[in-house]
C-alpha cells in the first residue's frame, strides 16, 4: 500500500468512526508532561489563523520558549499570514495543513491554540485532550452549553491544562477590584451590571451567495454546521452574527464582560434568565440582535447585561464597563481602570481610583504556559470558562424563545420548556460527532 493510499484509508476510517461516535484519537504524551523538547521548548500547533489566531500567535511568541511546529487553517490566505508572523518572530516557517486532525497527530506539538469560529471550538479541543495536548481555546468556550460541558469533562478525563482566552481574567486592576468586592468592604452586593456599546461596529449589508474563494476548503470550514451555499457575509469575521456558527455580541463581547462581573460575585449559577432586544439598528443579513438587555436572577443578587451595536461614525469608539452596587459603595470599571465611590460617613473604605496596567493578554498567555509546566489549572480553566460562557448562552436562549427561562444548573436543563432546552445543544452535520455531548 502506497503512503498516499494508506493516508486516505486512515482518513476514511477516522471519518467513519466519527460518524459512528466511536472515534478516539490516540493518546500522545506531551513534552510538558515529561518528555522535554529541544532546549525545553514548548512546541505550538495553531488551529485557526484568522484575526484572533494571528493576534494570539504573536502573543505566544512573546515567550522565548515557544516554537510553532504547524499552522492549520482552511484558507490559504490566512495560512500565508501565519507564516509571515512565524518568519518574522522566529526566522523560520512551520508546516501548514488544512485538517486540524493533522495537528493532533504530531508528536512535536505540545500545546494546541484553538482560534477558530465558535462552532469549531468543541471538537478540536476534545480531540486535542484525547491526544494528550494542553490547550488554549478562545472564548466563548463553545457554541452551546452542551458542547462546553463535553469540553469540561474531556479536560478532566484526560487531565489537561486548558485556558479559555478571555484575557481580562488576568488584568491586575480587575483582579484588585474583584478582591475589594469579595472582601465585603462594599457591604452586600445585590446588583451588578455589564455593558458594551460598540459605536465602531458597521452594518454588514446584504450580500448574495457566490463562489467559494480560491484556496478555501469551505466544506471543512462548515464542519459540523448545516450545509449552506457560500456567502461572504457569513465567512471569517462576520460568522459571529449567524446562529449556525456563533451567538452575536452576547457571546463575542458578553463573555468578556460577564466574566469580569462574575469575578466580584459569589460563584453561583442563575435561577432564571430573561431578555429583550432585536435588530433595531441594522437592516442587513445578520441574524443576531444588535441591541439586547438580559437580566440574570441569582440566589443572592441580580446581574444585568446590555449591548448595542452602532453605525461606524468614523470615531472608532467602543464603550464597555462593569459596575457592582453594594450597600456601602459602588465600583465602576472599564479598560482605563476602576473607581470606588463610597459615602465617607457610612463606608469602611474611602473612595479611590486605580488605573489599568494595559493589555493583559500577555499575562493571560503566560499564566497558561506556567501552568503547562506546573500542571496546575490556569486562572480561566474550564470550570470557570464553562460557567461564564453558559451565562452568555442562556441570555441568547431567553432572547430567542422570547420569554423568561428557568435554569436547572445541576442538570444543565431549561425547566419545563422543550423548545428552549433544545437550544442548550446543537445537532452536528454528519459525519462529525462530538464525544461526550449529552444530547448528541
Amino acid at each position: 500500500m502506497s503512503d498516499l493510499t494508506r493516508r486516505k484509508f486512515i482518513g476514511q476510517t477516522a471519518l467513519a468512526a466519527l460518524a459512528a461516535g466511536t472515534f478516539q484519537a490516540p493518546f500522545i504524551r506531551t513534552a510538558r508532561a515529561g518528555e522535554p523538547g529541544p532546549n525545553d521548548k514548548i512546541r505550538l500547533g495553531l488551529i485557526g489563523c484568522g484575526g484572533m489566531g494571528q493576534g494570539d500567535l504573536k502573543c505566544f511568541f512573546g515567550n522565548p520558549e515557544i516554537d510553532c511546529a504547524v499552522i492549520c487553517d482552511v484558507d490559504d490566505a490566512q495560512l500565508a499570514k501565519g507564516l509571515e508572523i512565524c518568519d518574522d518572530k522566529r526566522g523560520k516557517k512551520p508546516d501548514t495543513v488544512k485538517d486540524f486532525r493533522r495537528v493532533l497527530d504530531r508528536k512535536d506539538v505540545d500545546v494546541v491554540l484553538i482560534a477558530t469560529p465558535d462552532h469549531w471550538h468543541a471538537l478540536p479541543m476534545v480531540m486535542a485532550a484525547q491526544a494528550g495536548k494542553d490547550i488554549y481555546v478562545e472564548k466563548p468556550l463553545a457554541k452551546t452549553i452542551d458542547e462546553g460541558r463535553a469540553m469540561l469533562e474531556a479536560s478532566r478525563k484526560y487531565n489537561r491544562v486548558v485556558q479559555m482566552g478571555s484575557q481580562w481574567r488576568s488584568a491586575p486592576h480587575i483582579i484588585e477590584a474583584a478582591e475589594i468586592i469579595r472582601s465585603g468592604k462594599l457591604g452586600k452586593v445585590s446588583l451588578a451590571r455589564a455593558w458594551a456599546f460598540l459605536d465602531w461596529l458597521p452594518t454588514i449589508g446584504h450580500v448574495a451567495d457566490g463562489p467559494v474563494p480560491p484556496g478555501v476548503d469551505y466544506n471543512m470550514w462548515l464542519g459540523p454546521a448545516p450545509e449552506r451555499a457560500f456567502n461572504q457575509n457569513r465567512f471569517h469575521f462576520n460568522f459571529r452574527w449567524f446562529w449556525d456558527y456563533a451567538g452575536g455580541l452576547m457571546t463575542d463581547w458578553g463573555v468578556h464582560l460577564l466574566n469580569m462581573a462574575s469575578m466580584g460575585l459569589p460563584p453561583e449559577n442563575p435561577k432564571s434568565v430573561s431578555a429583550c432586544g432585536g435588530k433595531f439598528i441594522f437592516d442587513d443579513d445578520s441574524e443576531t440582535p444588535d441591541s439586547l438587555v438580559t437580566v440574570y436572577e441569582f440566589p443572592s443578587c441580580q446581574l444585568i447585561w446590555e449591548h448595542r451595536a452602532g453605525l461606524n461614525n468614523g470615531l472608532n469608539n467602543r464603550s464597555w464597563g462593569v459596575e457592582w452596587h453594594g450597600t456601602e459603595g459602588n465600583i465602576i470599571l472599564n479598560d482605563a481602570g476602576w473607581e470606588l465611590v463610597t459615602e465617607p460617613k457610612k463606608a469602611n473604605i474611602p473612595s479611590q481610583k486605580k488605573k489599568s496596567q494595559g493589555d493583559p493578554r500577555a499575562a493571560h498567555v503566560r499564566n497558561f504556559l506556567d501552568c503547562c509546566k506546573s500542571r496546575q489549572q490556569p486562572v480561566l480553566n474550564l470550570e470557570v470558562g464553562h460557567r461564564v460562557s453558559s451565562l452568555a448562552h442562556l441570555g441568547n436562549i431567553a432572547y430567542r424563545t422570547g420569554h423568561k427561562i428557568v435554569w436547572d444548573s445541576v442538570a444543565e436543563k431549561v425547566v419545563d420548556d422543550h423548545q428552549a432546552d433544545k437550544l442548550v445543544s446543537v445537532k452536528y452535520r454528519k459525519p462529525w460527532h462530538l464525544p461526550g455531548m449529552r444530547r448528541a
